[in-house]
């Protein structure tokens, strides 16, 4: 033992390294918080509560794990940092104690439609090793086995600059994995013409009839017009044979339009790079509308949707192709490969083996590899990010997590607290943002903040115990123990909306009949089929209204004035009573500060440092020219009335001069969701998760349609928030319609009028109706993992 060990172990004095046990915020400013000071002890588990758009994520997204993460960027030499994320120091005085922070937060795995499951964690590339040494017959290197890498061959002279120059001639190829026909999609597109113009037109005539596509664009319609291969006199259908096979297939060439080299491609090869190259979920709302019903998708002829080349595919390990082992459910898979008894492959099977059973301890098991990452719920794509932190020979660092039980079953909830604790107990601090009291009460400490959201939010109300909470009088503490009471009575269904043979991904040729004019929810295990029956089988179309998952995507000129159309009708009523364009009241148009171009900041480009954003002297942040702002409503110009809350701003436009019946709606029913404290012009940046989701809601309430499906509507509320949901559900129902929800709260299913429960289990142990009926039945009956939990949750 040395010397400073045998004076530790004697001596009673802790060691001075000892006492830097807690984490310090002093004065954090970030968003909405309000000089917030706060010591979160390291080695805990600490849960941040308060209703949505209190302050939480500003605390510890935007302000303790960027700082971590910014202090940790720092390291690294300045050549490096050129080529990461840039981050400035968060509005705070004292940030004290922190350790490296992995971030595991609820965005979506990406939109690319090449991503899979697979290829978002390392278990592809495994696979792909895995067969390039064991797969007979041998075909290569792990490219090989790659969908997204092609198989490319080249032969030629190439000059070598060694001493005297000389030129060899020299091949090259590698072989990829990459399917020929679906260039690694999956699936080949077929294209109505019909869609794309009017054949009865000719090209001056504006025959094109693709949004965007205007006569005078010159970059595509004009191109065409004037690229001397067409008439653009010639009505399309009277073209040659040839003349259509230039306009839709002709391959790219250089024409000169006006004097501009430009590029001329034919039509078809030019609609697939523009639109179909591109995630449909990622398109605003037109384009998604004009590629729906201009192209159909269909899995391709040649790789049977798999992806892989045929020779990718004739590789096989104990009768197994790669494509196999992806298609399969990934607790399978880890079987198979337990069941692989290689020496010379041993350290790649067993991280391979890791990494397929951590799916299967997170509650994954069920999904397969070659599962698109585009199609995972947010609950499951944050999940998936933890896998690689399962195991990990990594502490004391600090998990930071944005809830982390969305989309969980009340089952799945314990497996996920499990997790979480056993992350604590190696001795990292985990830091988690949630609503659920399952996951509050496991806490070693609370902070809530509040009291409410918005501006009226950004202080902590309460620091401690899930005891102390309890009686502490806060929102939070006040609904800690709420449970809603199963109906005394419930509705009548006015129809029935008949399901057949339904088989979308897991379900077994399920039938059943889903009542109309009352509340319906969707319940199950995470994986049972939900969505697959909900989206699968009742298309969003006529008469159907469908407010899946999917995140709103807004930069920071986008704000809930533009997101739900409001700005529309306030630009209007402005240019109405002053005389004047609508356009100019328009920070995105022709009313837009010219030094700022709208944005009412100024963006300092400092290289590999942060960008330093400063607001705009020229409109002093207000994003318009100065003339525009003389212009008035009610006394009020367009800035004054974007910095309006959407409370304020309803009664603006309810009565008096401003009244504007088309913005009052649109305000109404932001107001029917809860979010009557939000600016009309706060960028959508700055919104929480539950905020975005109950934005989208509100837009989508504008839409005539008898049938609502509802997708998780209570991911992200809080306590307090749900009681409200529930009444604009039943406002929903009461007005004729019929709402049907997937959801896992027990609140909604006790609040609802029928319940269908899908399982019993996961992926292929799921995909079967294992109750309808009434919340009541459901509970007396006990038969199903939702009825004990419900029945547990009621007190029944």
């Amino acid at each position: 033992m040395s010397r400073a060990k045998r004076a530790d172990a004697g001596s009673s004095v802790p060691h001075v390294a000892d006492s830097h046990d807690l984490i310090r915020v002093h004065g954090a400013r970030e968003n909405n918080l309000k000089d917030v000071s706060v010591e979160i002890p390291k080695r805990r588990l600490t849960v941040f509560t308060g209703v949505s758009g209190s302050g939480k994520s500003s605390l510890v997204f935007a302000t303790i794990a960027a700082e971590s993460q910014r202090l940790i960027n720092e390291t690294y030499s300045a050549f490096v940092q050129g080529f990461m994320p840039t981050q400035a120091r968060p509005e705070v005085d004292v940030l004290d104690g922190l350790t490296t922070a992995i971030i595991v937060d609820q965005q979506r795995m990406g939109s690319d439609p090449r991503s899979t499951v697979g290829t978002a964690t390392d278990a592809n590339a495994m696979l792909r090793i895995l067969f390039s040494r064991l797969g007979k017959p041998h075909i290569g290197s792990p490219s090989a086995f790659a969908f997204n890498v092609a198989s490319v061959r080249a032969s030629g002279a190439i000059t070598v600059e060694k001493g005297a120059k000389k030129t060899v001639k020299a091949t090259f190829n590698r072989t990829g994995g990459m399917c020929t026909r679906c260039e690694g999609r999956g699936a080949v597109s077929d294209i109505d013409l019909t869609q794309l113009y009017d054949d009865t037109k000719s090209l001056a005539e504006g025959a094109f009839t693709i949004p965007g596509w205007k006569s005078d664009s010159f970059f595509t319609v004009r191109v065409y017009a004037e690229s001397g291969l067409l008439d653009p006199d010639k009505p399309i259908r009277k073209y040659t044979k040839k003349e259509l096979q230039d306009f839709l297939y002709h391959e790219p060439v250089k024409v000169k339009v006006e004097g501009v080299n430009l590029t001329y491609e034919g039509l078809i090869p030019k609609i697939q790079k523009s639109f179909l190259s591109k995630d449909r979920e990622a398109m605003q709302p037109h384009i998604r509308d004009f590629v729906d019903r201009a192209v159909t998708f269909t899995t391709c002829p040649e790789c049977d949707g798999t992806r892989l080349s045929e020779l990718a595919r004739s590789s096989k390990i104990k009768k197994i192709s790669i494509a196999d082992a992806c298609a399969m459910e990934i607790r399978d898979l880890a079987e198979w490969v337990r069941g692989l008894k290689e020496p010379s492959v041993a350290p790649l099977l067993a991280a391979l083996q890791h990494t397929l059973d951590s799916f299967v301890e997170i509650g994954l098991g069920y999904l397969a590899l070659d599962r698109p990452a585009g199609t995972l719920s947010g609950g499951e794509a944050q999940r998936v990010k933890m896998i690689r932190h399962l195991g990990s020979s990594l502490t004391d660092v600090t998990y930071v997590f944005d809830e982390p039980t969305i989309g969980l079953h009340p089952h799945d909830i314990e497996r996920m607290n499990d997790l979480l604790l056993r992350l604590r107990d190696k001795g990292n601090t985990v830091l988690v943002v949630e609503h659920k009291p399952e996951t509050i009460v496991i806490a070693d400490h609370i902070v809530d903040l509040g009291p409410g959201a918005g501006t009226e939010g950004g202080t902590v109300c309460f620091e401690g115990t899930v005891e102390g909470l309890r009686t502490g009088g806060t929102v939070t503490g006040r609904h800690f123990d709420d449970r809603a009471s199963l109906k005394a009575e419930v509705r009548k269904p006015t129809g029935k909306l008949e399901i057949r043979g339904a088989s979308t991904h897991n379900l077994r040729d399920v039938d059943v009949d889903i009542p109309l004019g009352v509340l319906t929810v969707v319940t199950g295990v995470a994986g049972s089929g939900k969505s697959s029956l909900v989206h699968g089988s009742i298309p969003a179309g006529e008469g159907v209204v469908s407010i899946d998952q999917s995140p709103i995507r807004g930069s920071r000129r986008s704000n809930p004035a533009t997101y739900t159309g409001l700005l529309d009708p306030i630009r209007k009523a402005f240019a109405k009573v002053n005389g004047v364009k609508p356009a100019l009241f328009s920070a995105n148009s022709e009313g837009a500060c010219p030094v700022c171009n709208g944005i009412g900041v100024i963006y300092t480009d400092l290289g590999m440092m942060a960008s330093v954003s400063t607001p705009c002297e020229e409109c002093e942040g207000k994003r318009f020219q100065a003339s525009v702002l003389e212009y008035k409503l009610g006394g009020r110009d367009i800035s004054e009335v974007l910095a309006m809350s959407v409370a304020q701003a309803e009664e603006f436009f309810g009565s008096g001069e401003a009244s504007t019946p088309a913005a009052h709606r649109i305000l109404d029913r932001l107001t029917d969701v809860g979010l009557g404290y939000i600016s009309l012009g706060q960028p959508l940046t700055t919104l929480s998760g539950g905020e975005r989701q109950r934005l989208k809601l509100a837009t989508h309430m504008s839409e005539k349609g008898g049938v609502y499906v509802l997708d998780e509507p209570t991911a992200g509320l809080h306590l307090a928030d749900v009681e409200q949901l529930l009444g604009l559900l039943d406002r929903l129902v009461e007005a004729g319609k019929s709402v049907i929800v997937v959801e896992h709260h027990q609140a909604v299913m006790a609040h609802a009028d029928w319940i269908i429960d899908l399982g019993p289990g996961a992926g292929h142990d799921g995909g079967q109706i294992v109750f309808e009926g009434t919340p009541a039945e459901l509970v007396a009956a006990r038969s199903t993992l939702t009825g004990e939990h419900l029945a547990e949750y009621i007190g029944g």
